[in-house]
């Protein structure tokens, strides 16, 4: 009878590698980003590579979709001389009010000469009436801006600008 017994009772060995065994799928998860649980949003926009070029990004972001003028659309406001490429204040507004059948989705900056050009994206909804946005971007070197609106029937449109990185940047 005692044997019955003991058959069903985890020896301490099996007990501390089935421990292991958890603790391994757990770091693993954790190693990976999660990226078993943000599937959804990695295929949304795809894994960047380490040294990305900007058509690679665009690519990746925008497949074969046609990016038009956007200059009637957006506005982008950023110096056309950065004294320090680390924060580069950018702003981008709206020059057309948002409809429920077509308004801006996502705004995408994109920097020419970063290692990682995709630098920032926004979402937005209908219910903003005209989406404006402010950030600091980081440029690694002189080179094209871009702004890219997403509107919400897939259409794509660009803004650009030169800017001329003096000082730091992503590289130095």
């Amino acid at each position: 009878m005692a044997s019955v017994f003991r058959t069903n009772i985890l020896s301490r060995r099996a007990l501390i590698g089935a421990g292991v065994r958890v603790a391994g799928v757990g770091l693993g998860v954790i190693a990976f980003g999660g990226s078993f649980f943000a599937g959804s949003v990695s295929a949304a926009i795809g894994q960047p590579q380490p040294e990305e070029k900007i058509g690679a990004t665009i690519k990746r972001l925008f497949g074969d979709r046609k990016i038009q003028d956007g200059s009637a659309l957006l506005k982008l406001d950023i110096p056309l001389i950065a004294e320090n490429g680390s924060v580069v204040p950018t702003k981008v507004t709206s020059l057309q009010a948002s409809s429920s059948q077509r308004y801006i989705k996502n705004i995408y900056f994109l920097v020419d000469n970063n290692r990682r050009p995709m630098s920032a994206s926004f979402a937005f909804s209908a219910a903003v009436p005209k989406p404006f946005v402010g950030t600091n971007l980081r440029l690694g070197a002189t080179g094209p801006v871009r702004a890219v609106a997403e509107m919400s029937d897939g259409s794509l449109y660009q803004v650009s600008q030169e800017v001329k990185v003096t000082v730091g940047g992503c590289g130095g």
